[in-house]
């Protein structure tokens, strides 16, 4: 895709072309209800189901590119996507076997909250979900944890050799 000045540009690290150079919150509504939807209609069972296709499929191209340019290409997309993520407040730190996406305030939830929306409680057990099915597509590892608010998401290599996830640390979102 060229420039203004019609130089060519690097290719996005995202999966998706979009011209606005900030994406619009509300679209946290949409998950946050989508979500409700799919618990209720498919159970959390399916829910997870449906998010691990959606990491496997959806995301394929960036999984490629995770799997050809390995952590590097994790950080570029991380960054990338959460500086076109109103209100996100997300440091990206590179080490040598392993990317820490560090979310002191998830846009979703500061949205949700400021909307005066009920959370789904398994809002961000999602982040897994989803973040652990990219990882194994591109031979990573994913972990999490924290949540309600603040997070981080660790994408390693698998000689990084990460203790197993452990589902509790991941926080569930109050009523």
């Amino acid at each position: 895709m060229p420039s203004e000045d019609n130089r060519p540009t690097a290719p996005s690290p995202l999966p998706y072309t979009d011209t606005k150079p900030v994406g619009s919150a509300d679209f946290y509504f949409a998950i946050n209800a989508t979500f409700r939807f799919l618990l209720t209609r498919l159970g959390r069972e399916g829910w997870v189901r449906y998010l691990e296709e959606m990491g496997r499929a959806y995301h394929a191209p960036a999984n490629r590119r995770w799997r050809e340019g390995r952590l590097p290409a994790v950080a570029s997309y991380w960054r990338t996507f959460f500086a076109a993520e109103p209100g996100s407040d997300v440091e990206v730190v590179e080490q040598p076997d392993r990317v820490e996406v560090r979310v002191r305030v998830c846009p979703a939830i500061r949205h949700l909250r400021a909307g005066g929306r009920e959370i789904v409680p398994e809002f961000c057990q999602h982040c897994y979900h989803l973040g652990r099915a990219r990882a194994e597509a591109a031979g990573m590892i994913m972990r999490l944890a924290g949540g309600n608010g603040a997070c981080c998401h660790t994408y390693a290599e698998p000689e990084a050799a990460l203790p197993p996830q452990d589902p509790a640390a991941i926080t569930t979102v109050p009523a």
